[in-house]
This record gives structure tokens, sequence and C-alpha cells, in this order.
């Protein structure tokens, strides 16, 4: 298993980081603009992997060097800057990223999986899916997921039940228009409907993010871990379900978009995309994300440009 990790920014690296800890791969690949950060990043993890029962081997390289990649984990950006930045403002910027970056690699490792990290995470997996030329099933963003994740943290201390234990979604965009999927809410079999405490817990949802960036300029670590879940799912063909950013085909009134719905990862990728039964005002919602993910895709301007 071959992994290529593109951006060694303060994501990429604690990515990176989290797969030398639990090692799944016999090669990492790092891959940025400047190699010299690259190079750094793992000759650090290399010393790190010394302490780990690993044999994985990690080293830096260019577009060249990740030939073969099983997946490619795609975190390049421009910086975000302001904290409160919205994430469709880097839309433009970073699919002049993408342009650079995404063919080589596809042509390169045509087999695949790519999984974009990078913001707008939904507007970003669109365009890496139509730069590389992968079928749907091959390229996902990492969406709602940490959105869902922390959803479930706060419910699991309001309800005193395990985090593992909730059954409780973020689908939608990743971003302002996101919803909580109330509807599906359960934990033992046993729904939890809307109330004053599930409210106010997807609010502080919709915002910790921004929080966070504020308090210590940017996150890293929980995107890393939630990264890690799809990524251990692959690897080891686990088919685990998990809210992600995929292509949306006549869904809920929602077309040629990637939005955020609970999906089953797999070895080959996106294996099946579920389409629980949301409420109307769920479905009305689904669908605002779909517009609004929608207008940030034309934003960006062409997506698709000669790039070989």
């Amino acid at each position: 298993m071959k992994i290529t990790i593109v951006g060694t920014g303060r994501v990429g690296a604690a990515i990176a980081f989290a797969a030398t800890i639990n090692p799944m791969a016999s090669e990492l690949l790092l891959l940025n603009r400047t190699r010299d950060t690259a190079e750094g990043e793992a000759i650090d993890l290399s010393h790190a992997t010394a302490t780990q029962n690993s044999s994985m081997r990690i080293r830096a390289g260019d577009i060249t060097d990740s030939a073969g990649s099983d997946v490619i984990i795609f975190t390049a950006s421009v910086p975000y800057g302001d904290p409160h930045r919205k994430r469709s403002e880097l839309a433009g910027d970073n699919l002049a990223i993408l342009k650079h970056w995404i063919p080589l690699l596809a042509e390169v490792s045509p087999d695949a999986i790519i999984i974009m990290v990078s913001n707008p995470v939904d507007a970003m997996t669109y365009a890496a899916l139509k730069l590389s030329g992968f079928p749907p099933h091959r390229v996902l963003g990492t969406g709602t997921l940490l959105d869902s994740v922390r959803y479930r943290a706060m419910l699991s201390t309001e309800l005193e039940i395990h985090a593992d234990d909730i059954r409780a979604y973020i689908l939608g965009e990743h971003g302002d228009t996101q919803f909580a999927a109330h509807s599906l809410s359960m934990t033992g079999g046993e729904r939890f409907y809307p109330s004053d405490m599930s409210r106010r817990l997807f609010e502080k949802t919709v915002k910790i993010g921004y929080e966070v960036s504020q308090l210590k300029g940017h996150t890293s670590y929980g995107i890393a871990l939630g990264t890690m879940m799809i990524l251990d799912s692959i690897v080891y063909d686990l088919r685990h379900t998990m809210p992600v950013s995929v292509l949306i085909e006549d869904t809920f009134g929602v077309n040629d978009v990637c939005l955020s719905l609970p999906a089953v990862i797999g070895r080959q990728g996106v294996t099946r995309v579920l389409r629980p039964p949301l409420s109307e005002d769920e479905q009305a919602a689904f669908q605002r994300s779909g517009e609004a993910v929608g207008n940030c895709i034309r934003g960006m301007g062409a997506i698709r440009e000669d790039q070989r």
C-alpha cells in the first residue's frame, strides 16, 4: 500500500504524523510546493517511526515519485489568513492549486483513490473529480465527517452515552448550510428527536471550527484523525458508514454537486451511497446546501482545462 499526502502544512503534517503512529502502508510519500518543507517532515517522521513497530518507508518527492499510489490525500491550500474567513472564499485560489496537481497525479496513479481535505471541500471534491477523470467512487472528500464527530461528542456529554453508540449525522455542505439530520438520530435503537438541547449543540457544531481557528490559528488534529477514519476503512476494506462528500446524482432534487451523505467506504473507495429518508425540512436543507455548493462551483469559473 502506497499513500501520498499532497501538502505538508499543519493539516497535512498532522495526517502524516497520525499515519506514522498507525502505520498501514509500506510507503508514505510527502509532496509539497516547497520541497524542503516536505523533506524536513519526512526526516522528522522517519525518526518518529523508529519508535513504532513499523517498516513503513517515509520520504519526500515529486509528482513522478507518487506513481502507483493507492491513495492520494490532498490537503494543499492557500493560507486562511483571517480565522473568520468563509471556506468558500478559498475556492478560486485553491482551484488553481488543484489544476496544477490533480491531472498529473491522476496520470501517474490512474487507479488511486483521492481523498480531498482542502476547503471548500465539497467544491474541491467536485473539481478533483472533473480534473482527474476518475469514476465518482474513487474521489471523495472529508465533508461533514468531522462536523458529525464533533456533534456526537457534544451529544455524548449531554446524554451521558458514549459517542460511539450515538448515531447522529451532520449532512449537506461542510459549511454554513450544513444541517443536523434529526430524524435519523438514535442511540440503542431509540430515536431522540429535535430538542432545545440538540438544536443548541448543532449551532455550536457549526461555529466550533471557526472558534478553534480563532483561538489557535488553525484546526488540524480533528480533521487529521477524521481523515484516518476514512483511510483505515479503505486500507482494511472495513466498509464503515460515514458522512463524506460524494457526487450527488438525482437525490432529493439535487444533481451534479458534491455533498455529504452517509456512504460505505471500502477498498474500492465509495462502495455505496446511502439515501436515508430525510424529513421534508431536511430535504429542503439538503437542497439549500446543493444550491450553495453549486453557486461556489460556478463562481470558480472553468474547472476543466488542458493540463496535460
